[in-house]
């Protein structure tokens, strides 16, 4: 997949939702959770893209998925998807009554034209 050094299974996730998104009282429709350092942020589909964001901050290059019942893992550097990879610290997934798009309450009625092609 890559290097050692750019998983880190033991890193934590940041919490239940993109913490970019949440700073700015934003929403996102996935996420995806940094496998180096835990940073949880928001796919590409969504306005804001900060998963990719941190990884054009940081260098961190791999992110696995965090909607329950998905596993697979990306690489942007390799521009490369895992179906699996090594078993990061829990929690796998964001809180499954957690809607998606979210979070609940700053979702726009309208958010499907809203979504990055």
């Amino acid at each position: 997949m890559t290097s050692d050094q750019a998983i880190d299974p033991g890193a934590a996730p940041s919490g239940a939702g993109c913490s970019d998104c949440d700073a700015m009282g934003g929403w996102w429709f996935h996420l995806r959770r940094c496998a180096r350092c835990g940073h949880v942020g928001c796919c590409d589909s969504s306005p804001g893209r900060h998963a990719t964001a941190h990884f054009e901050a940081t260098g961190h290059p791999v992110v696995r998925t965090y909607e329950p019942g998905e596993a697979w893992f990306w690489n942007y550097a390799m521009e490369e998807l895992y179906e699996s990879g090594p078993n990061l610290a829990p929690p796998a997934n964001h809180p499954a009554d957690q809607p998606v798009p979210g979070p609940a309450g700053r979702v726009p009625e309208d958010w499907e034209q809203k979504l990055r092609r």
